[in-house]
């Protein structure tokens, strides 16, 4: 199972959550793609060139990945990682979001095929990925 990792990592507390996920979903043996250890460095950071190039890199792994695992913050979010999300469900690749925050917005929720929290992260079944619905403060 390759699985793309999607998650913001500009500060040390999704630095943290998202290390803790790529440690959990590895030691189960899966493929994980994250952005986070894969920055395009083809070009200068901040040009046209290097904004392409990352976009590019990150649409390919999306497409070859068999599943996206999304880490949500709750209503706060980080507009490449919700982009991420949208590209994979609307290309039919499920999206499993990791509720790390206290609250949900309904775009997220309602467009993953599962809502998981990180403990449940470990023992998720990602062979029949069972669908489950989001339980918590909606926005």
């Amino acid at each position: 199972m390759k699985i793309y990792l999607a998650s913001p990592f500009f500060n040390e507390k999704e630095l943290e959550y998202v290390a803790k996920a790529e440690e959990i979903l590895r030691k189960r043996g899966f493929y994980v793609y994250s952005p986070r250890e894969h920055e395009y460095r083809g070009e200068e950071v901040g040009t046209t060139a290097w904004s392409l190039g990352t976009f590019n890199e990150d649409r390919k792994f999306i497409d070859m990945c068999d599943c996206v695992v999304m880490l949500y913050h709750g209503n706060y979010s980080d507009s490449g990682t919700a982009w991420e999300c949208g590209y994979a469900y609307g290309t039919h690749t499920p999206v499993i979001v990791v509720h790390v925050g206290e609250d949900s917005n309904l775009m997220v929720h309602e467009g993953s095929h599962a809502n998981i929290t990180l403990d449940e992260l470990s023992e998720y079944d990602f062979e029949t990925m069972p669908a489950k619905k989001y339980v918590g403060k909606m926005i």
